[in-house]
């Protein structure tokens, strides 16, 4: 199981420095202010939040949310990814504090957080339900999750005749990363069940309640076929603690 995890991490090593310039664009794009549209129908309004972004990668979350004046942690399990994500938050005139940390077990203390919040993370985890047992640790009492990740291990074709802009990262990438990528996913499958049916059951299993699933928010995010466009609709899955 381990070894998968050595794998993604140098998959994204690849990738980072690639995924810094594109998530900045996504950043000074109206597609920030979709996010924060979709962040702002779960996390309290006009409170101070300690919160954790978990597989930050280069750190595109955390500083939309530092920026809206939160106390912001960003983790990632590939050290690149952190160092990229320190330069775009120093870019960005964001305070964040980022660390290089497994999301499966974190190193923080029991009810530290406010808020989880992560991104296309939770398919990459051969240990799902171990993760979400570690995040309903530490979060405090009322704490809320809200993970945007889509069923990427089996995802239909319905999307697949879409024609890409050529300045879109998947035209970008060379054959031995896409190749790469590919032979991760069917790996990664065989640990997985149809979602996000099967993380609403680990979840509930993990004791999270009032959990909501949104399934039209990749419709919201990415209504234009653009270099940020994900060919895979995303879903939300928010629950509380």
């Amino acid at each position: 199981m381990e070894m998968i995890k050595d794998r993604v991490t140098r998959y994204w090593s690849y990738r980072a420095e690639g995924f810094e310039s594109l998530r900045l664009k996504e950043f000074e794009s109206d597609k920030k202010e979709r996010w924060l549209t979709e962040f702002r129908k779960y996390l309290p309004q006009g409170k101070s939040l300690r919160v954790l972004d978990v597989g930050t990668g280069t750190g595109f979350f955390a500083c939309i949310l530092a920026e809206q004046g939160y106390e912001v942690t960003g983790i990632d399990l590939t050290p690149d990814m952190v160092t990229h994500a320190e330069h775009m938050a120093s870019k960005l005139g964001q305070n964040i504090n980022f660390c290089v940390m497994d999301a499966e077990k974190t190193d923080f203390e029991s009810e530290s957080f406010d808020a989880l919040v992560t991104r296309n993370l939770t398919w990459t985890l051969p240990h799902v339900e171990q993760a979400y047992r570690e995040w309903y640790r530490i979060l405090k009492p009322g704490g809320v999750l809200i993970n945007f990740d889509a069923d990427y291990c089996s995802a239909s074709e319905e999307n697949s005749d879409v024609e890409l802009p050529e300045n879109h990262a998947h035209k970008l990438l060379p054959e031995f990363l896409t190749a790469e990528n590919d032979a991760i996913t069917k790996e990664l499958a065989v640990f997985q069940e149809p979602r996000p049916q099967w993380d609403v059951q680990l979840l509930v299993k993990a004791g999270f309640e009032r959990i909501c699933v949104d399934m039209g928010v990749y419709k919201r995010i990415y209504a234009e076929i653009d270099e940020f466009y994900n060919p895979t609709p995303i879903f939300t899955i928010a629950a509380c603690k």
